[in-house]
């Protein structure tokens, strides 16, 4: 049986709402790793550090410790902050690649992050789960879609927000954010060469799910054989 599965894909490709799912599914915990990598990005925004300081955000990220607590992840700790709808604010989405860039947040928030995974039975979602933090998870699955389809997904979270931007806005910063993270010179977004590689853009949530369950049967079978 897969006891560790990887998710990874660019922002908005759907991995928060799929993993999640795909974990309530097997009665696995879930961990999204980029809401960690945000907490970050938040609490250097809340403290006014200079986001070019890499030593000064590196040691942020240090000296805070990230913890997300219950089955689903779903309470944030950030040192001694709870935090939560904060994270999806326009500013922190824009600040976070520029963050998450940074090797020795990388380092920091990695070893947290499988440290957390040891213990099995995990659906872990981000950008380079596959790739660097779990390489050798029993399945890796990579998500694309096109930036059109993913800043749509985002401008509809942000409605009902106050301050909501304008579609126009977050399109561009979805490319913005591509940019930045296929291009970074640590852990750069890219598939796993052996990643299960599904395209979301005409697929429901549920669709997907069934598509990484069969993945996983599939797996399960062989392994067996």
């Amino acid at each position: 049986m897969v006891s560790v599965i990887a998710i990874d894909g660019p922002v908005a490709a759907g991995k928060t709402v799929v993993g999640r799912a795909l974990a309530q599914r097997l009665d696995f915990r879930y961990l999204d790793t980029g809401v960690m990598y945000r907490a970050i990005a938040w609490l250097a925004l809340r403290d006014g550090l200079p986001i070019e300081d890499e030593m000064a955000l590196g040691k942020l990220a240090e000296t805070h410790p990230v913890r997300l607590k219950g089955q689903q992840s779903d309470q944030v700790l950030v040192g001694e902050h709870q935090v939560g709808e904060e994270l999806r604010g326009s500013l922190v989405s824009q600040t976070v690649s520029l963050v998450a860039r940074i090797p020795a947040v990388r380092r920091a928030l990695v070893q947290q992050q499988r440290v957390l995974a040891e213990e099995g039975d995990i659906v872990v979602v981000g950008r380079d789960i596959g790739t660097v933090v779990l390489p050798d998870a029993g399945l890796k699955v990579f998500l694309s879609a096109s930036p059109e389809h993913r800043a749509r997904r985002r401008w509809r979270e942000t409605q009902g927000q106050s301050q909501a931007p304008e579609f126009q806005q977050v399109l561009a910063e979805t490319k913005a954010r591509d940019e930045i993270d296929s291009s970074r010179a640590d852990s750069p977004l890219m598939p796993a060469l052996d990643a299960f590689l599904l395209d979301t853009d005409e697929l429901s949530v549920d669709q997907v799910v069934e598509r990484i369950l069969s993945r996983i049967r599939e797996l399960t079978a062989a392994g067996e054989r």
